[in-house]
């Protein structure tokens, strides 16, 4: 289970750079009332937060990935990366959202649908509320929540 944590953080940091790219030059791009979209603290803001919680993401995932290959347990860090990594994903994805407004919806830009599969992360293979329990319960030493 852990190989298969620390994979789904990899595509949820690969969906979450996706997003990042598309806002990014979306925001560069669009102009309203003569400046660029990314101009704006409430197009630019979301994007940078989500932006340090992918890199924070992207770190845990490379350090549970190499505690997996080098044969040492990483059950608390394959969890922890696929949280964080679906959790930034999703961000980015809702700020990417907003950044495109309607047109996030146009088939042509492709937003919507990786919008769709950066939430499945969230509750696939394995839920956010079940990684949050084994956190608390194997990491934290906090008594089992269920």
């Amino acid at each position: 289970m852990n190989a298969e944590r620390i994979l789904i953080s990899g595509e949820s940091i690969g969906d979450a750079r996706y997003f990042t790219k598309k806002a990014v030059d979306y925001s560069n791009e669009r102009v309203v009332f003569g400046r660029p979209i990314g101009s704006n603290q409430g197009i630019q803001f979301p994007i940078a937060a989500a932006y340090a919680e992918i890199e924070a993401a992207d770190l845990m995932a490379r350090k549970a990935a190499a505690l997996f290959d080098a044969g040492v347990d990483c059950g608390a860090e394959a969890n922890i990366a696929k949280h964080l990594a679906a959790e930034a994903a999703w961000k980015m994805g809702e700020a990417t959202m907003q950044t495109f407004g309607g047109f996030a919806f146009a088939r042509e830009y492709d937003i919507e649908r990786k919008w769709r599969e950066a939430r499945l992360y969230r509750t696939a293979p394995i839920s956010t509320n079940l990684i949050l329990s084994y956190i608390g319960q194997h990491v934290l030493g906090m008594p089992r929540s269920f």
